[in-house]
C-alpha cells in the first residue's frame, strides 16, 4: 500500500483545508495517509483517526521571516518524508506547495492550485509547473490556463468530492440556533474576507428585506464581521441579518435556507456553494473566476455578472449591480414553480460531484 502525505498549512475554516481532511478520510482506504500542517492552532476539522504531524512553524511576519519558512519547513517536511517512507506528497495551495518543492526526495510532488487568486503570481505557476509531477487543479477553468498559459502537460483536474449522504445525516444531528423562528432565509457561507463581497450581498439583501419584509439572512463563516455588522445597522436590517460565526457542522443552519447567494469576485472551487445544492437550495451566483459557471452551467442555478472588488461599506450607495441582485433574488422568490425548478437542479448537480470519482481519479495517478 502506497504511503502518502497530505500537506496544507493548517487546519482553520476554509475550503482546501476541509478538502484536505476529507481527502484523508477517502484515501485511508487505499493509501497510508497522514497530514503535514504547520500549525496546530484553532483546527476547526475532525481529525479523529487520522494521522498527523504539526511541524510546528507557523507564519511568520516580514518578506524574510516567509522565505526563512520556506525553507525550515522543507526541511521538517524532508525528514518526515524519509521517516514515513512516503510516496507520494500532495500540496494544497501554494504556501503548501512552496515547502513541498523545498523538502526536495524522491516522492513524487503533486502540487494543488486551489483558487483563481493563485494565478495572479505567474513566478509561482512557471515553477510549479517546472517542479511538479502532477499539478493539480480544482477547476476545468484553471487547468485549462495552466495548461495553455505555461504550456504545462502536467496539469489535471480534480473536483472536490461531496458526500450527500453524510451532509444530509449531520444536517440532521443537531438544530440551527437563530434569532428567528420564522421567515424566507438567504444564506451565504465562507470566512470574513473582500473576496466574498458580502457587502454586496447586504446591500442587496437591503432591497429584497423592504420588497419581502418576511426575509432574513444568514451568513455562515469564521470572523467577527464588524464592518458588515455596522452596514446591516446603516442599511437597517441588523434585526434580519444573522452572523453564525464558524460551525463545525454548517449542514443544519444550511437546511433551514430557501436560497443560496454567492458574491465572491474569485473563486477556486466554491465548496460551499455545492454543500448548500446538496441541501436542496437554489442558487443566485456571481459569475467570478472560476468554479460557479462549471457547476451551474446556467441551467443548474442563476448566474449573474461578476461584482465590483471595491470595499463600500457606505449605506447610502448601492449601485447598479447591486439592485440589479436585488431584483434576481426577488423575482426567484416570488416564482414557487422556479423556486422548486431550481431547487431540483441543484440536488441534481451536487450529485455528479461524487467521493468515487474522486478517490477513482487519484488512484489512478498513483498507480501511473
Amino acid at each position: 500500500m502506497k504511503r502518502i502525505l497530505l500537506i496544507v498549512p493548517a487546519l482553520h475554516q476554509g475550503g482546501f483545508e476541509k478538502v484536505c481532511v476529507e481527502t484523508a478520510r477517502l484515501l485511508q482506504p487505499h493509501f497510508q495517509v497522514k497530514i503535514a500542517i504547520f500549525d496546530s492552532a484553532d483546527i476547526a476539522y475532525d481529525t479523529r483517526g487520522i494521522s498527523v504531524a504539526d511541524l510546528r512553524l507557523p507564519s511568520r511576519p516580514g518578506r524574510l521571516g516567509k522565505i526563512c519558512n520556506v525553507f525550515l519547513r522543507g526541511l521538517k517536511l524532508r525528514a518526515l518524508m524519509r521517516r514515513e517512507k512516503i510516496d507520494i506528497a500532495y500540496s494544497f495551495g501554494p504556501t503548501a506547495n512552496l515547502a513541498n518543492i523545498a523538502a526536495g526526495g524522491r516522492a513524487e510532488k503533486w502540487l494543488g492550485i486551489r483558487s483563481y487568486m493563485d494565478m495572479g503570481h505567474p513566478m509561482q505557476i512557471r515553477l510549479f509547473c517546472r517542479c511538479a509531477d502532477r499539478v493539480i487543479c480544482c477547476s476545468d477553468a484553471i487547468c485549462g490556463e495552466v495548461r495553455d498559459k505555461y504550456r504545462c502537460g502536467k496539469a489535471v483536474t480534480l473536483n472536490n468530492p461531496f458526500d450527500i449522504r453524510q451532509m444530509r445525516l449531520m444536517a440532521e444531528q443537531e438544530e440551527a440556533v437563530l434569532p428567528w423562528t420564522e421567515g424566507r432565509i438567504l444564506v451565504s457561507m465562507g470566512r470574513e474576507d473582500a473576496v466574498k463581497g458580502f457587502w454586496h450581498l447586504l446591500k442587496s439583501f437591503s432591497l429584497v428585506h423592504r420588497a419581502f419584509p418576511d426575509t432574513r439572512l444568514m451568513i455562515v463563516g469564521e470572523g467577527e464581521f464588524s464592518a458588515y455588522k455596522k452596514l446591516a445597522e446603516g442599511l437597517g436590517i441588523a434585526n434580519a441579518v444573522c452572523f453564525t460565526g464558524l460551525r463545525k457542522n454548517p449542514y443544519p443552519y444550511l437546511k433551514r435556507g430557501s436560497l443560496y447567494v454567492l458574491t465572491s469576485y474569485y473563486e477556486g472551487f466554491p465548496n460551499a456553494m455545492v454543500e448548500a445544492m446538496a441541501m436542496g437550495l437554489p442558487v443566485i451566483a456571481t459569475d467570478c473566476m472560476t468554479g460557479p459557471r462549471e457547476i451551474l452551467e446556467d441551467r443548474y442555478g442563476i448566474l449573474i455578472p461578476n461584482m465590483s472588488p471595491e470595499e463600500d461599506f457606505d449605506p447610502h450607495h448601492i449601485t447598479e449591480e447591486e439592485k440589479n441582485l436585488a431584483r434576481r433574488i426577488e423575482a426567484l422568490l416570488q416564482d414557487a414553480d422556479r423556486m422548486a425548478h431550481y431547487s431540483e437542479m441543484a440536488l441534481r448537480r451536487a450529485g455528479d460531484y461524487t467521493t468515487e470519482a474522486y478517490v477513482g481519479k487519484i488512484c489512478d495517478w498513483a498507480e501511473s
